[in-house]
């Protein structure tokens, strides 16, 4: 499977019906897509439960 960025994954993923519309409401007030949306929120997850992650990830950016 070939990556969309360089480092990239593509994944697909579903979700129900509630949590898909309020990923979209959330992308449309912020004027993101909602892949956008669904990244921050696992960023966000995953340095909430390993905070060198988080850290790490602030240094690339």
């Amino acid at each position: 499977m070939k990556s969309q960025a360089a480092g990239s994954i593509r994944a697909s993923i579903s979700f129900p019906p509630e949590i898909y519309e309020t990923l979209k409401g959330i992308a449309k007030e912020k004027k993101v897509s909602l892949a956008w949306v669904v990244r921050e929120a696992a960023v966000l997850y995953i340095g909430a439960k390993t905070p060198l992650f988080s850290q790490k990830m602030h240094e690339q950016q």
